[in-house]
């Protein structure tokens, strides 16, 4: 029994190290020594008779049998975690993350409305920017996770498509008035980038045809919702999703000088661990938000495919 737990504890200082490509930040997170994690790594290497680290350069890099090893155990600890944070948290409550704009402009309420139906299923919502849409079950603390993704995902992850992202350019009622324009005034707004990167106003130009006009002048924010709040304050014509934007919109503080909306091939995915245990919850989560989704109800929009 003795020589099992060690191994154990062996194997838990090779997955931590493998994470980190570091056995000092291996140490720091198991409150060990150093030469500690190495010497457990080291044992599994003549338990096993093969190197699973090949330790050229600062950096450890897994060798073949070490990073087919290293998948398995990510699994395997990730399990035994959920079995025991069942004892130790409220077994009814999800941890859900998802990126900052899509909480502000949808989630916040529609999860405020799941709560006040059935207030024994708690959810406990974290609110993240991110550039790039991610998350990992295996370190992170989320039992589920709402990204923007084209749908490929691990094989030991669930996904359910909650709904589509749309693009379509927006602004002030009073920047370019409400009646269609011609794609050619664009020449003479200000843009308004909500990536760094312009990739929204990149596929919708190219998208309708219009990738004569240049991109690179105007305002660039960090998120979706900084673009929304810039249009709607005339500060130029942003590029929106709009299920996201509906409610401006739909309220008017919002207009489409365009009727093009592009569908980008990408929606946002509601996303869990196929072994995590709250697998009741989380369906019954996302059951509830499939059914707050607002309607695609643009009067005189032509919605084009990639």
């Amino acid at each position: 029994m003795s020589e099992r737990i060690q191994a154990l504890h062996a194997l838990r200082a090779f997955e931590v190290a493998s994470r980190y490509g570091s056995f000092t930040r291996a140490a720091k997170e198991l409150a060990l020594t150093q030469g500690a994690v190495s010497h457990h790594v080291k044992t599994l290497e003549g338990l096993f008779g093969c190197d699973l680290f090949d330790r050229r350069g600062p950096k450890l890099h897994l060798t073949e049998h070490g990073r087919l090893l290293a998948q398995e155990l990510k699994v395997g600890f990730k399990i035994i975690e959920n079995a025991c944070a069942l004892l130790r948290q409220d077994r009814y409550a999800l941890r859900l993350k998802a990126a900052s704009t899509l909480t502000v402009r949808w989630l916040l309420r529609a999860v405020d409305g799941f709560k006040r139906m059935d207030d024994s299923h708690s959810v406990q919502l974290s609110s993240v920017w991110m550039d790039i849409d991610t998350v990992d079950f295996y370190s992170e603390p989320y039992d589920c996770a709402i990204l923007l993704s084209n749908g490929t995902f691990p094989a030991d992850v669930e996904s359910m498509k909650l709904f589509d992202e749309w693009l379509i350019p927006v602004c002030h009622p009073d920047y370019l008035g409400q009646s269609p324009a011609e794609l050619s005034v664009l020449r003479d707004c200000e843009f308004l980038h909500p990536s760094p990167d312009r990739r929204d106003w990149r596929r919708w130009l190219a998208r309708v045809d219009a990738p004569y006009i240049s991109i690179d002048q105007g305002q660039v924010f960090d998120t979706l919702d900084q673009g929304i709040s810039a249009a709607q304050q005339g500060l130029g014509i942003s590029v929106v999703d709009l299920v996201l934007a509906s409610a401006d919109l739909a309220a008017g503080r919002l207009v489409t000088p365009f009727r093009q909306a592009v569908a980008t091939g990408e929606g946002y995915y509601m996303t869990w661990l196929k072994a995590n245990p709250k697998a009741r919850q989380m369906a019954r989560l996302r059951d509830y938000l499939l059914g707050q989704v607002p309607p695609l109800a643009l009067k005189d929009i032509n919605y084009l495919y990639g």
